[in-house]
């Protein structure tokens, strides 16, 4: 705005160094702009989930996103803020099989398939009876209590990342 007003001061008043001044500003703005468009594609483009037959969502790994967006996500205070905001809401959960999921559903809602859990509700998952050391630590972080599930696993994290890699995208294309 204060740019915009440099320019009417500027056209009204006659005043060139005023000019030169919007000029240079509107340059510096738009190439901000520019960096911001190509660094929201490199750090965005990583990450597509990998999609499972017969099943209506997608796996997602942590390490399939870029190394920026995995410090983020992996920071205690970053996730405790974003885990605040996604508050576990149990009608995610309960329609998972009868829609497509989106990755937050995904990786919040459901224990990994790597886990090999017997489904009995949306919410509820029972873990097989032989003590299975998981190579997936989301298997043993998972909980059957509506208000925990998978909210501290990492496929719930690279939920929330594939959710703000959308995002990002979509501010980047538009501006």
């Amino acid at each position: 705005m204060i740019v915009s007003l440099a320019g009417l001061i500027r056209a009204w008043c006659r005043v060139n160094w005023l000019l030169w001044l919007y000029l240079v500003v509107m340059f510096l703005l738009i190439l901000l702009l520019f960096c911001f468009t190509i660094i929201a594609f490199v750090v965005t483009n990583k990450g597509p989930g990998e999609a499972l037959s017969a099943k209506g969502y997608k796996e997602y790994r942590l390490g399939d996103h870029s190394n920026w967006l995995q410090k983020r996500v992996s920071n205690t205070k970053n996730w405790n803020r974003i885990r605040r905001i996604s508050n576990p809401n149990t009608s995610i959960a309960s329609q998972f099989y009868a829609k497509h999921l989106s990755p937050i559903q995904s990786g919040c809602c459901k224990p990994s398939n790597d886990c090999n859990f017997t489904y009995v509700s949306p919410t509820v998952w029972t873990k097989p009876a032989d003590n299975t050391i998981y190579a997936n630590p989301d298997c043993n972080t998972w909980s059957n209590d509506p208000t925990k599930l998978c909210f501290d696993c990492q496929s719930c994290k690279v939920g929330v990342l594939d959710n703000i890699k959308s995002v990002c995208k979509k501010v980047a294309i538009v501006k």
